[in-house]
């Protein structure tokens, strides 16, 4: 029999109206077996997700304030719920559990979870799918590291009997029995860990949107929308900012092969964004896939004359910034020169006691910190074999009048990277998408 997993996001569970919609999609195909929940989300930009009410459940209790409050407003989202879909459901000895795990001191992950939860328990009984709670199968280490072998284990053992069920996403537990979870979109991981356990034909990933867009509509007027894009392409475009799908939830996918469709609960019949392991051959040529920057980089520029005659230099800057727990983000080089560039927070607290080491050890010609940079990736398959690509960016970003810190490219030629400072990011990467997606695509 054919599976289905599927994920809905939390603007696609914030009401019972949205929980109606996302129940006619999962019985319109009955290939559609297994459903990871989100918390319910905001039902308008003025509302407040359900998860930002728990923390404020926390912080009550933390601070002696009045618990009664933000719990009132959690009890009355779900009565809601209960009482639309018509539920026969223990509404209130759950809160009751949930009050007493609280006043006893639960962590801040346990707090989180109980949206996804609650949510999963009541779309469980409205679908009169068994519910299965993610504590029992999704496996975090001491370190708060994802087992993802134990977790596949668990969820195969566990759901493989089942021929449906309902998992709330977003959470897992640890080696002690506390609940820990996945950064906030983690909900996204734990539908593909299921897909990936239950060996899926497809896992949909059903949100507000019609797939993934070429730019940020926020910047670029009315981007295309992708209809399909790799693994590869994907994981550098989110690297950027690109914010429909959690990054980490393409491993699961990728490493079982399968596909993945960001499909639109408020708009089904759209096709949205197949995310592959390799683009179709039919699919028309295009020059780039996506364009996306983010901001707050620095860039420590290290000139030493012969620098690469001097054997284990690079090795020795990387320790440097190892050694005051600093990962980099990119390191071009030239003949006299090399750059790391990293995430500014990472350098708060330690960055010129960092430069000092470089000076100390590698005794450079000269050590620069260059801030507020912002780096921009242009991501496509079709850059390797589609000539002047490079070309057509950079004369994008002169003509617009800004000027280029650093140049990086792969050596896959999936993507060209470029610094510019953070001022300049939106500017640029209006210029570049208009170039390149204006330009006919030229073989190699």
């Amino acid at each position: 029999m054919e599976t289905i997993v599927l994920k809905f996001g939390g603007s696609s569970l914030a009401d019972a109206a949205q929980i109606r919609k996302a129940a006619d999609i999962i019985r319109s195909d009955r290939a559609r077996r297994y459903v990871v929940c989100s918390a319910p989300g905001k039902r308008s930009s003025g509302d407040v997700k359900v998860t930002d009410l728990l923390y404020r459940c926390q912080e009550a209790v933390q601070n002696g304030g009045d618990l009664a409050e933000p719990l009132g407003l959690i009890e009355n989202r779900f009565a809601e719920i209960v009482a639309a879909l018509e539920l026969d459901f223990d509404l209130a000895g759950e809160l009751e559990v949930f009050e007493e795990k609280l006043r006893a001191g639960a962590g801040r992950a346990y707090v989180a979870s109980r949206g996804e939860y609650l949510n999963s328990k009541l779309i469980a009984a409205y679908l009169g799918f068994p519910f299965v709670d993610a504590a029992d199968c999704v496996v975090f280490d001491a370190e708060g590291v994802l087992d993802a072998e134990e977790t596949n284990r668990r969820l195969f053992t566990v759901l493989s009997p089942m021929e449906r069920a309902v998992i709330p996403g977003f959470y897992g537990v640890g080696p002690d029995g506390e609940i820990v979870t996945f950064s906030r979109g983690g909900s996204d991981v734990t539908g593909a860990l299921v897909a990936r356990a239950v060996s899926a034909s497809l896992y949909e990933n059903w949100t507000d949107v019609s797939g993934m867009l070429a730019a940020d509509p926020r910047i670029v007027e009315n981007p295309r929308r992708i209809d399909y894009i790799s693994y590869q392409e994907l994981r550098e475009l989110t690297y950027m900012g690109f914010s429909v799908f959690h990054e980490d939830a393409v491993f699961p996918c990728q490493r079982a092969g399968i596909p993945i469709n960001i499909r639109n609960t408020n708009a089904p019949a759209d096709p949205g964004t197949m995310i592959v392991a390799s683009l179709p051959r039919i699919l028309p040529p295009r020059t780039i896939t996506g364009v996306a920057g983010h901001k707050g980089f620095t860039s420590i520029q290290v000139e030493k004359a012969l620098m690469n005659a001097e054997i284990g230099f690079g090795a020795t800057l990387l320790q440097i910034f190892a050694d005051h727990g600093v990962s980099f983000e990119h390191c071009p080089t030239g003949i006299d020169t090399m750059s790391v560039i990293c995430f500014s927070s990472y350098l708060e607290g330690c960055k010129n006691e960092l430069m000092d080491d470089i000076r100390r050890k590698l005794h450079p010609d000269a050590v620069l910190a260059e801030e507020h940079l912002a780096l921009i990736a242009v991501v496509g398959h079709g850059m390797s074999y589609s000539r002047g690509v490079a070309a057509a960016i950079f004369s994008a970003v002169g003509e617009a009048g800004i000027n280029i810190r650093m140049i990086d490219q792969g050596s896959s030629e999936l993507n060209i990277i470029i610094a510019v400072e953070e001022k300049d990011m939106e500017n640029a990467i209006r210029a570049i998408y208009k170039k390149l997606t204006e330009r006919k695509v030229t073989n190699g």
